[in-house]
């Protein structure tokens, strides 16, 4: 079964100054790239008058991310976006996304320097932002009769699961939500009562 893994706790900004040039650097958990584009679109009506916002991000697990892009806005080629994904891809961190925006202070920082100022703006908000690790989440669906909807209901509350959704006809169908740790236990449940169960992994 897969693992857990770090994901940004919340929303961090972190802002620094190189050569009067102004970068403010945010993070934040996503889930897919409509989330990274309304973050996108927050920071543009937040800094209007911001020169650059180039952003960076990487969906899944660390190390074999399902889905990652990054873009410079402007800048030479690889100079921002590429420094901040490759400051995500070090810090072992999935389901995340870094938005630095960028106000031109007058003085041009050539190449080698946007490089490291994007990545050290990266780099600021990633090691400031709390983390929390992702759990993966089972589905499973459990057939019971009525007698024992309220010992399933009360199982779910000791082991952090949900009751998803809950279907009555001449017995109970019930769709639970739970950390894939905890689905030993409910197999435990269902075969000591000889109930009929089905689980697939989802989203966590």
């Amino acid at each position: 079964m897969s693992q857990g893994y770090p994901i940004p706790a919340g929303f961090l900004e972190k802002e620094t100054e190189i050569r009067k040039s102004r970068f403010i650097a945010r993070v934040a958990p996503v889930q897919d790239r409509e989330q990274v584009k309304a973050l996108v679109q927050q920071a543009w009506q937040d800094h209007p008058d911001a020169r650059h916002v180039c952003w960076a991000y990487q969906i899944g697990t660390p190390g074999s991310a399902a889905e990652a892009a990054m873009n410079d806005d402007g800048e030479p080629s690889g100079t921002a976006g590429k420094p901040i994904l490759n400051v995500i891809q070090h810090k072992d961190m999935g389901d995340v996304a870094v938005i630095v925006i960028r106000y031109f202070g007058g003085i041009k920082l050539g190449a080698g320097g946007l490089v490291r100022a994007y990545a050290g703006a990266a780099e600021s908000v990633l090691s400031a932002v709390g983390r929390q690790v992702n759990q993966p989440m089972e589905q499973v669906v459990v057939s019971l009769p009525f007698a024992l909807e309220q010992p399933l209901r009360h199982w779910c509350e000791q082991h952090e699961a949900t009751p998803a959704e809950t279907v009555y006809g001449e017995g109970v169908i019930m769709t639970v939500h739970l950390p894939e740790p905890a689905v030993a236990s409910l197999v435990s449940f269902c075969e000591a009562n000889q109930l009929d169960y089905h689980y697939d992994t989802v989203t966590g």
